[in-house]
């Protein structure tokens, strides 16, 4: 290829140099066991006279994603730094620098506040000396430890853009994150805690939820990640709510939101029968208004929607998202997922009938609120209505046997992925603010739950010529979110210090958040509700040379140890700060930690000592936020982060998705060393992922994000999905996610889900 030319990024034309080639490829193979001319011997099969620089790059990174291997997986972390390589290259042009790297932080500060890339809060905040210093922190050989699914994800959806240009740098974002989050904290101390939040940020051992990654740094934004409301039986609140679920969705928020509130199908309008349409036509409602108001142009708004299993609508409901049926019923970009009370549970044991009723007939004629009860005030209720509705003293209701029930429910499982499930009376068991309402739901990714009603309404007045009503009493759930990398940790007092930087950072992100509703400002004021959740624990196992499905006592013992980290981390900043707005007459102010007594820990623990002094210390102080630990699928954040998603265990020890032109190879990090204690998660009964599921959630205060698979391959029977379900519950797993199907092809169905979690 000698006398061949080459067009530059800036346009000038210049000889091919193999020279250069050559010493771009060995700096993207430091420190790795490959050789360079396997893909330098690449270059003739692609290569073309004046062709442009960029397309010589994105040539040598499909070479590079085209030798990885599960015995060389190393090269497509090799595609990375090409990635990384190519961005510098991008942002010096468009600077119009010397150099991208080293990074020259403080006039990059200058140029986003400047063109409002970014809010004014840094400058404001830090002095010239205090920003000089923490520029001093940025270490640029941290760009340098993705893959190239990590670092292409990274740079399309992460680093600022101006003009349709990325003109953000990774540690540039990492830096001004640390910055932001840590603003408010003392200042004798402040520094020191940018520092420790930057590099368990850039060095992969935290992963921020996606709201604080995208937002943190640009004017008024939402930082957290899920939100859940509920619709009360009046039009007020229908389109209350609808216009909730619109303003969440345009800051990247996902929703959660009750519906079982709202009257059957058939019911009585102002005594008028068979006015109501029930519930599908507000769900539809709903289903347009995620699409309509995206979340910021990136993708539709992701809504779950749940209902209860004895409303009377429950049966159309689960039909949402089946092709078969009318068509006028069906809500496809909704995530349906139901609410089931320990009773139905039993039903179905015991092959009894299941009555289906109306709130709204329950409300008016038993002045209760069905759909704000649970445990012992539920059942003594719907005992009472099941014996008035075997004697007919009932208008509206249905008796169906509970099995059937649940088998129509698995079999839309099976064909759509969903519903979700909601164990409502070992979520509220579990509740530490039980004293102060009731949790009717969850988010979108099922992992976090708290207290919500609905806004009650004020009298109405006309001003400017629009008819104007006060809301009051209404309570959202709001929740921020990070995971633990557990692939990157290294001992005991490593994680502790990374649960520490973990719960400051949430807790932080609580007063700095710009939160779209009212009802989700007051629910963090209340409660300062926090998710802390894991990520990499199939990669943790392997590098500790443990088998998924060995790994029960090892899980529960990590989980325990994350609990103290993560407890003491949150009462620790109630020594600073005072503990959330609702801790008198909860669950920690009464001495019940994770539902549990200081007695039972004393007797099941082995790390009472640890245990003992939580609790003296909660004695003191209280704590800052009424739930800690929540665990998101994780599914899009892991890719940044280099490890496998969440606590299951892998899909595949290798795979390769199909992105645009061209394919990228996945591959676990500690494959190649550690092959065979990656276990596939389509290769284990999914009752044994129950079983180490009920370890991990003993620990967790609020949920896990739990995927079903079903590996059709495997002579899965209903059999097998009816005693996973049965087995979930009886191991008080709180919520049961996604439902995947591995078709006999070998195909499963592509799974959508919130970004702000899943992210």
């Amino acid at each position: 290829m000698e006398n061949q030319k080459i067009i530059k990024k800036n346009g000038q034309i210049a000889d091919f140099d193999i020279a250069k080639i050559s010493k771009t490829v060995e700096r993207a193979l430091q420190g790795f066991a490959l050789d360079e001319n396997e893909l330098l011997n690449t270059i003739p099969s692609f290569y073309k006279e004046n062709m442009p620089t960029s397309e010589i790059n994105q040539a040598l990174i499909l070479s590079a994603l085209n030798l990885t291997s599960v015995l060389e997986p190393d090269w497509k972390n090799v595609a990375g730094r090409l990635k990384i390589f190519d961005l510098y290259k991008d942002i010096k042009l468009y600077r119009q620098e010397k150099d991208a790297v080293p990074y020259d932080y403080i006039k990059f500060l200058d140029f986003a506040i400047s063109n409002k890339i970014y809010s004014a809060d840094i400058k404001e905040k830090y002095s010239p000396a205090e920003l000089q210093e923490a520029t001093g922190f940025i270490d640029p050989s941290l760009d340098m430890v993705y893959d190239y699914a990590g670092a292409n994800l990274l740079i399309k959806r992460y680093l600022c853009e101006f003009d349709d240009h990325v003109v953000e740098l990774p540690q540039e974002m990492f830096l001004s994150i640390a910055l932001l989050i840590e603003q408010n904290e003392d200042k004798s101390v402040r520094l020191a805690r940018v520092k420790d939040t930057y590099l368990k940020l850039a060095d992969r051992k935290i992963s921020l939820g996606t709201p604080l990654l995208m937002n943190l740094r640009r004017p008024n934004g939402n930082l957290s990640s899920c939100f859940i409301t509920v619709m009360d039986d009046s039009r007020d609140s229908i389109f209350y709510v609808i216009d909730q679920i619109s303003a969440i969705s345009k800051f990247g928020g996902g929703v959660g939101v009750n519906i079982s509130r709202v009257r059957a199908k058939g019911a009585r309008i102002k005594g008028i029968k068979n006015a109501s349409g029930g519930v599908i036509p507000w769900i539809r409602i709903i289903n347009d208004t995620a699409i309509a108001v995206n979340q910021q142009g990136k993708r539709k708004g992701a809504v779950t929607v749940s209902l209860d299993m004895w409303h009377l609508d429950i049966e159309n409901f689960l039909e949402l998202r089946t092709e078969n049926g009318d068509q006028r019923m069906k809500a496809y970009d909704i995530f349906p997922q139901v609410v089931i009370p320990d009773l139905f549970m039993k039903k179905v044991e015991n092959n009894e009938k299941w009555l289906l009723v109306d709130p709204h007939e329950v409300r008016t004629k038993y002045h209760q609120e069905i759909a704000n009860l649970w445990g012992e005030d539920f059942e003594k209720l719907y005992n009472q209505l099941y014996f008035d509705a075997e004697f007919g003293k009932l208008e509206m209701y249905k008796f169906v046997p509970a099995k059937e029930l649940l088998k129509r429910l698995m079999k839309s499982q099976v064909e759509t992925g969903m519903p979700y499930i909601a164990f409502k009376d070992t979520l509220n068991r579990y509740n530490p603010n039980k004293h102060d309402g009731v949790i009717v739901g969850t988010n979108l990714c099922t992992e976090s739950h708290s207290n919500v009603r609905p806004a009650k309404f004020g009298e109405k007045r006309i001003e400017n010529g629009k008819i104007i009503s006060e809301t009051y009493d209404g309570l959202v759930h709001v929740c921020n979110l990070v995971s633990i990398n557990l692939a990157n940790v290294d001992s005991d007092e490593e994680l502790a210090s990374i649960c520490q930087t973990s719960v400051r950072i949430l807790d932080n992100a609580i007063d700095l958040t710009r939160v779209p509703i009212m009802e989700g400002t007051l629910h963090n004021q209340r409660y300062r509700t926090i998710g802390v959740g894991a990520m990499g624990l199939a990669d943790y196992l392997a590098k500790n040379n443990i088998p998924y499905n060995a790994s029960a006592d090892v899980v529960d013992d990590l989980f325990e140890k994350m609990a103290i980290y993560n407890i003491r981390a949150s009462i620790d900043i109630a020594k600073q700060k005072g503990p959330f707005g609702a801790y008198q007459g909860s669950d920690w102010q009464k001495g019940i930690i994770l539902g549990k007594t200081q007695v039972w820990f004393n007797a099941n623990s082995k790390y009472k000592k640890e245990w003992n002094e939580i609790y003296e210390n909660l004695q003191k102080y209280g704590i800052r936020n009424s739930q800690i630990s929540a665990i998101a699928p994780n599914t899009s954040s892991s890719l940044i982060q280099g490890c496998t998603a969440s606590v299951l265990p892998i899909y595949s020890k290798f795979f390769v998705e199909t992105h645009g032109k061209g394919s990228i190879p996945n591959c676990p990090p500690f494959i190649k060393d550690k092959f065979w204690f990656y276990q596939e998660n389509r290769n284990i009964d999914q009752r044994k992922i129950i079983e180490i599921m009920a370890r991990i959630n003993k620990w967790i205060d609020t949920g896990i994000s739990m995927e079903l698979m079903y590996n059709l391959n495997r002579d899965i029977r209903a059999r097998d999905i009816y005693e996973t379900i049965m087995k979930a519950w009886k191991n008080e797993i709180k919520t049961l996610y996604y439902t995947r199907t591995i078709q006999k092809d070998g195909s499963s169905a592509a799974k959508e889900e919130c970004v702000s979690c899943a992210g």
